[in-house]
């Protein structure tokens, strides 16, 4: 018998692009004057580790087996939009999100003034009230590759449970 909640991890990290007009993009929101992160869709960390947490919840895989970059058609995608699909993939299973636990590890820039709107944007997403996202940043204190500002890294876990438990 399946336990009515499961629970997933998720961990995404990406480069900052070499591009200065790239836009950076987390967790669905466009993050001014920052340079934005290499990636085959739009490198949003927070909603990449986001999905994984949710597909590995349900042991669906991961976010490269469903929108590989082998795929022509993710290129420049809106990762919310690919949360979005996985979000209705758990609902077609006859699962929700419970809540999501977030943690975006950045050295730069300076993240915490676009907290709510990504808390609001990925509870929308993923479908919970805005008290059941948590949107938690850090550094790593100038130590690693974080630390030397060369990308962004963001860990997920999630609570889904059994859409019949509501």
């Amino acid at each position: 018998m399946t336990p009515p909640i499961r629970i997933g991890s998720g961990v995404d990290v990406h480069p900052f692009a070499d591009d200065p007009d790239r836009p950076l993009v987390l967790g669905g929101v466009t993050i001014p004057d920052a340079v934005g992160l290499a990636g085959h869709s739009d490198a949003d960390v927070a909603a990449h580790a986001t999905a994984d947490a949710l597909l590995g919840a349900l042991a669906l895989g991961d976010l490269g087996a469903w929108f590989g970059v082998d795929r022509p058609d993710t290129a420049g995608a809106d990762s919310t939009g690919l949360l979005a699909t996985v979000v209705a993939a758990l609902a077609e299973r006859g699962w929700r999100t419970g809540n999501l636990d977030l943690t975006v590890v950045a050295q730069r820039p300076r993240l915490a003034p676009h907290r709510d709107a990504m808390q609001a944007r990925l509870a929308a997403v993923i479908g919970v009230e805005l008290d059941a996202v948590s949107v938690k940043f850090t550094t790593t204190d100038r130590l690693g590759f974080l630390g030397r500002g060369e990308g962004i890294a963001a860990y997920a876990s999630v609570l889904v449970v059994a859409a019949d438990e509501a």
